[in-house]
């Protein structure tokens, strides 16, 4: 699972990425700051409480463990995760982050990093564009300072988002363009599925999947009507078609960074056409995250991903100065505001509710919850929302996916086919020929 950040240079997208992941990168006031991209890992809160809870819950009532005290520092939580953490039954996932070069306009003709940009936008399943909010940098990414005017700043916002999908449409529609009568010829032999199978060997080397394609071209023929043949199509019908397929294979999510600057919720516009599309946008203030998660590195606060207020500790009471902890206590009004910094909240959004994935647990030993090491929920998989049993043996190892028998539900204890459908926070014992 991979999510892109995209955008202008100097929008704060560098930014975003550091305070996601904690990964130390350049963060400078010039465009192309980052020249190659830039791979993370973002620790997200899951969807549902970490099933530790339930196990605790049962070991609880049967006289096997003492309730929790205050002095836990762990707050209750019994799993033992390989990686990320949990705290009170709030478990840390993984997600694969990807901060991308600054895209400027007329990258798909080559200008700025060009191909090399777009192609590494292929290999990510997500795109999440981080706009200026508050209108301090230009259309090349160069800063002009805080903006007071919100129409500007709302029409700057809407400009920065066109140009990517007409940067990323035209890109798509470059390649299906290069031998579409080859394709509208397959269609007198094959029909529809001739084009569908054409376009799909086209944009496969963009991670295009023959279900996406078919989506794209239905939603296509449903908004443009009467069609014609597809030799017949010309530029305006053939750039609709890229688009559309844009949407399905390269659906935009929006962070509205720099919010706690803006002159007013310059995002609004953009937000209402997001919402028709099926995407996401969000005021965000990556900024405040990062300094936040240093803060909380350091142990002067306590903050964790997705929180929206901290509290000071008595390290940070006692080691920050006075204009260090006004600054900090200064980050509360606009978390209240706009529901905390929205930084983690607007990639879980874009995993968990357009992505639609989910978080499963395979352990070793259904009666346990554990790994053949015997750590209590070591593993925690980030998977699509409609994989099966043997899907997600598959995401364990190859080996467990070649050999599936079965799998045990262990909350039910029930037996499960391969075929059948997992859950949000499902826990599953797979069972394979060695």
């Amino acid at each position: 699972m991979r999510i892109g950040l995209v955008g202008k240079p100097n929008v704060g997208k560098s930014t975003f990425f550091s305070a996601a992941t904690q990964s130390k990168v350049d963060i400078a006031n010039y465009p192309f700051c980052t020249i190659d991209p830039n791979v993370g890992v973002a620790f997200l809160p899951a969807p549902l409480p970490c099933p530790c809870a339930e196990l605790r819950s049962m070991k609880e009532a049967d006289g096997r463990l003492s309730p929790t005290t205050s002095e836990d520092q762990r707050e209750g939580s019994l799993c033992q995760p390989r990686t990320g953490s949990c705290t009170g039954h709030k478990r840390l996932i993984p997600v694969f982050m990807v901060d991308v070069a600054g895209l400027v306009p007329g990258a798909h003709a080559g200008r700025g990093r060009g191909n090399e940009f777009l192609s590494d936008l292929a290999r990510c399943d997500a795109l999440i564009q981080v706009v200026d909010a508050a209108g301090t940098t230009d259309t090349e990414g160069n800063p002009i300072g805080v903006s007071e005017d919100v129409d500007a700043c709302t029409e700057s916002i809407l400009e920065e988002h066109n140009f990517l999908i007409e940067e990323l449409s035209a890109w798509i529609h470059g390649i299906i363009e290069d031998g579409w009568l080859r394709g509208a010829r397959r269609v007198q032999a094959e029909g529809d599925k001739g084009l569908e199978l054409h376009l799909h060997e086209k944009l496969s080397g963009l991670g295009a999947s023959p279900k996406q394609i078919k989506l794209a071209l239905d939603s296509f023929r449903e908004a443009e009507g009467e069609l014609g043949q597809p030799w017949e199509w010309g530029l305006g019908l053939k750039r609709s078609l890229a688009e559309r397929i844009r949407r399905v294979m390269f659906p935009i999510h929006v962070a509205a960074n720099k919010a706690e600057i803006a002159p007013g919720k310059t995002w609004s516009q953009l937000q209402i056409k997001l919402e028709e599309e099926g995407a996401i946008l969000m005021p965000t203030m990556a900024d405040a995250e990062l300094g936040l998660r240093r803060a909380g590195q350091m142990g002067f606060i306590e903050y964790g991903p997705g929180d929206i207020d901290f509290e000071m500790t008595k390290v940070g009471e006692q080691r920050l100065k006075d204009a260090q902890i006004a600054a900090l206590n200064g980050m509360k009004e606009p978390m209240s505001k706009f529901g905390g910094t929205g930084v983690s909240t607007l990639i879980s959004k874009v995993l968990h509710e357009s992505l639609g994935h989910i978080v499963a647990y395979p352990v070793q030993d259904e009666s346990h919850w554990t790994d053949g090491e015997g750590k209590i929920l070591p593993d925690a998989l980030v998977v699509p929302g409609d994989s099966t049993a043997k899907e997600l043996a598959y995401a364990v190892h190859t080996d467990l996916g070649d050999g599936f028998i079965k799998a045990v539900d262990a909350k039910s204890k029930r037996i499960i086919g391969a075929d059948q459908q997992l859950s949000d926070g499902d826990v599953i014992k797979i069972h394979a020929k060695s």
